[in-house]
């Protein structure tokens, strides 16, 4: 099996389960490739050299059975821009907090690993959003798993975000901002500022605006079929779209459009995980915390 694996660079006290991972992998005789920052981070923090077949240059095009994401959905969401539309499902192995996305805990390693070389595992399809913009092209990608974000900068006035779906005008949110985000980023940013959780399987979006000026302004549920259109106003002449987390600075007045991309992100899940059991273990759900 060809494998790729690609780390968090921050987390300088986890190197015993780096360590298991890549001799686990070593033992089951995979073609182990490596991001080079990951390698590099862990030979210059660690003073460890891995065993590899190769290193993955950023940028350059690569093929693999199954990706590998070391770290928390952060270092997860950055895996899937990397693997971009070349069909390769990712792992997340969570070595960072709650892990949604990186959902295998660390004491799960082996196990886990032994179930994907003997096929015992399942993939998903997740859906992803494109930004379009006309004029200009976003300086990364354009695609985001869990959320595109716009959201006011340098200054505590808010922004005025005019939206329509599907060329009906929906309304013009006053705000901080606007997510709109994909089932997967439902328990992402989105949860955060009180958005709905979702279902994978439900083909569905969700609007959720961040500290809206009128309190009567909820979320929003849509297909994910629908076309978002929104242009900005700003007292400060700019504001942020942010995909993933990863912003650019945009002039007041532009007008881009959010929709569903024509590829999918592919997840490895085990087939004793489930999204619900994911809800009930990183949510606590049906624990009495008075007992904890």
């Amino acid at each position: 099996m060809k494998v790729s694996v690609f780390g968090s660079e921050y987390q300088t006290d986890k190197h015993n389960i780096v360590r298991q991972l890549f001799e686990k992998l070593n033992a089951r005789k995979a073609e182990v490739y490596i991001d080079t920052s990951f390698y590099a981070f862990l030979t210059d923090k660690f003073g460890y050299a891995p065993p590899k077949t190769g290193l993955l240059k950023e940028g350059e095009p690569f093929r693999s059975d199954i990706a590998l994401s070391v770290g928390g959905d952060g270092t997860f969401l950055r895996t899937a821009v990397r693997i971009g539309k070349q069909n390769i499902p990712i792992l997340g192995i969570n070595t960072g907090r709650l892990g949604f996305l990186a959902d295998i805990g660390s004491r799960e390693i082996e196990e886990t690993l032994d179930d994907i070389f003997d096929s015992r595992f399942r993939i998903e399809e997740r859906p992803l959003l494109r930004l379009c913009t006309e004029d200009r092209r976003y300086a990364g990608s354009n695609y985001a798993l869990n959320e595109v974000a716009i959201l006011k900068r340098d200054t505590s006035s808010m922004i005025t975000i005019h939206t329509s779906l599907d060329d009906e005008y929906l309304t013009s949110y006053q705000a901080d901002g606007l997510v709109i985000a994909t089932p997967t980023g439902s328990t992402a940013y989105s949860m955060s500022v009180n958005g709905p959780i979702i279902v994978p399987q439900s083909n569905s979006f969700v609007l959720s605006p961040v500290a809206p000026h009128s309190l009567n302004v909820r979320p929003l549920v849509i297909p994910d079929t629908t076309t978002v259109t929104l242009s900005v106003e700003s007292r400060s002449d700019n504001f942020l779209i942010a995909l993933d987390g990863r912003s650019e600075v945009f002039p007041a007045g532009y007008a881009f459009t959010v929709s569903k991309a024509g590829h999918t992100a592919k997840l490895v899940k085990l087939h004793n995980r489930t999204f619900y059991k994911t809800l009930r273990e990183k949510l606590m759900w049906g624990t009495d915390v008075r007992q904890c």
